[in-house]
């Protein structure tokens, strides 16, 4: 397919990009603007380390052509804490810093990325709730991932990410 120029917005910048339709969003994301957030980790939209928001709802990069995201607002990782109205860190990025979540770290952008959209539908989630987010950490800190999104569901309620590991 011949190359065209796509143009959305970016972590709240307008970006054009020139490349054939069907790249996926992952490889626009990294190998064309530099955005290395977002990790290829299977390219089947299966462990979900690629994971970011289009239009607040979260989708996989990986698997995702960049036809499907002209004209609408992608959000990474990098990107994240401007989205949130209260200031500094997205209370999600806040949870995972004062629970200690990450192990490796690959996953986790992916893993905030599907908690944040998760607590954007969902402001008090249960455990089965949670059970639906399906990233895949290979160090398996799933247990303290569940309690990171508990803790940012708390620090939503009460309208501040400033709020640390108390």
């Amino acid at each position: 397919m011949p190359a065209q120029t796509f143009r959305f917005t970016l972590n709240g910048q307008p970006v054009a990009v020139t490349c054939p339709p069907d790249l996926r969003v992952l490889w626009v994301l990294r190998d064309l603007l530099g955005v290395t957030g977002p990790k290829y980790g299977c390219g089947l939209d299966e462990c979900r380390a690629c994971t970011c928001h289009v239009d607040g709802v979260a989708f996989a990069t990986c698997s995702t052509p960049v036809s499907a995201i002209a004209g609408r607002s992608v959000t990474t990782i990098e990107g994240l804490a401007a989205t949130w109205p209260g200031g500094g860190l997205h209370p999600v990025q806040q949870a995972w810093l004062d629970l200690d979540v990450p192990q490796c770290g690959y996953c986790q952008a992916g893993q905030i990325m599907m908690a944040a959209a998760l607590l954007a539908q969902v402001p008090d989630p249960t455990d089965d709730d949670i059970d639906q987010i399906r990233n895949v950490c290979r160090c398996g800190t799933y247990v303290r991932i569940r309690q990171a999104i508990k803790r940012a569901a708390e620090l939503l309620r009460q309208g501040s990410s400033s709020a640390s590991g108390s």
